[in-house]
């Protein structure tokens, strides 16, 4: 894969970046991070697939429209602009919510249809998928998407095909790779900071531009630190030093994830194991108060105009 990249050039100095104008630090100076929610409810989880059947979900309580109004809340607080990655299937049933997103002023890109893997695809259902949620989107939305996030970060070593179709389904971005080793996900020879995959497609001059899911290197070894689970388990000292390395000491943007359920506590409970429990359901209750710390100390914007699309 790797006779495939060409590294981004560096983001810390673009003196125009949104969100560092006005800031009374140093804007020459200060790293713009990425700030992302992937906007899905409670039961599309993948954790839950084998407790919660895709049949039901129509008829469980959706939760995701207020859960998502607390994100905007706070990102209006800061005066941040954020990208949500929508799932197809929740902008079909919530259009409004799309659009209050959308006049907001963030940008909206695409989390897939139904929030299924790819690895649960052939290349031409993951076409498909693609094609419908930005169809979806872009129509209720009235705007180009050009980004993509993979359902459970699924682009892993046999799924890497999926950047091409990325690409020419008029993809311009993709932030789905976790550089780690993970039980469910993972490329842990990938490269940490944002690059250009060469997909040789025609249309997009063979770019396809990557933002890796951030993570810090300790002892040989990357490590996650600053989204999702990771967020909430652990302690904000950890994720403070990680921000700082790769901002300060990296010079490098990180991407900042989460989910709007991440910020229900009150959600319904799923009977599960231990595990997953664990991962789903601690500290719930401190999300917000742990982005909001983040917000107060760090430049954030969205996906595309961290890159500079």
């Amino acid at each position: 894969m790797s006779d495939h990249l060409e590294p981004l050039a560096d983001l810390s100095r673009r003196q125009s970046a949104p969100g560092s104008q006005g800031n009374p630090r140093d804007a020459d100076t200060r790293i713009v991070n990425a700030f992302s929610i992937d906007v899905e409810d409670y039961f599309h989880v993948t954790a839950f697939e084998k407790e919660i059947d895709r049949g039901s979900w129509e008829h469980l309580e959706h939760r995701v429209e207020p859960n998502t109004a607390r994100l905007l809340e706070l990102l209006e607080e800061f005066d941040t602009t954020a990208t949500f990655f929508l799932l197809g299937w929740v902008a079909e049933r919530h259009p409004g919510l799309v659009r209050q997103i959308r006049q907001a002023g963030h940008e909206l890109a695409i989390h897939g249809y139904d929030h299924r893997r790819i690895t649960d695809q052939t290349p031409e259902e993951f076409r498909q998928d693609v094609r419908k949620s930005k169809s979806i989107v872009e129509d209720i939305g009235g705007v180009e998407v050009i980004g993509y996030r993979a359902p459970s970060y699924s682009i892993v070593r046999k799924t890497i095909w999926s950047l091409t179709i990325l690409a020419e389904e008029g993809l311009r971005y993709d932030s789905s790779i976790f550089p780690i080793v993970h039980d469910r996900y993972g490329i842990p020879s990938a490269p940490r900071h944002p690059w250009k995959v060469n997909t040789t497609h025609e249309e997009s001059d063979g770019e396809l531009h990557e933002f890796p899911i951030s993570t810090v290197r300790l002892c040989g070894v990357n490590l996650p630190f600053v989204g999702g689970g990771y967020l909430r388990q652990l302690p904000m000292g950890v994720i403070h030093w990680g921000m700082r390395r790769v901002n300060r000491v990296e010079r490098q943007p990180v991407v900042l994830y989460v989910h709007p359920w991440e910020l229900d506590p009150d959600q319904p409970r799923q009977t599960t194991t231990r595990l997953t429990r664990f991962r789903h359901y601690r500290n719930l209750d401190q999300t917000r108060s742990r982005l909001a710390s983040l917000l107060g100390e760090y430049e954030f914007d969205s996906v595309r105009r961290v890159l500079g699309m």
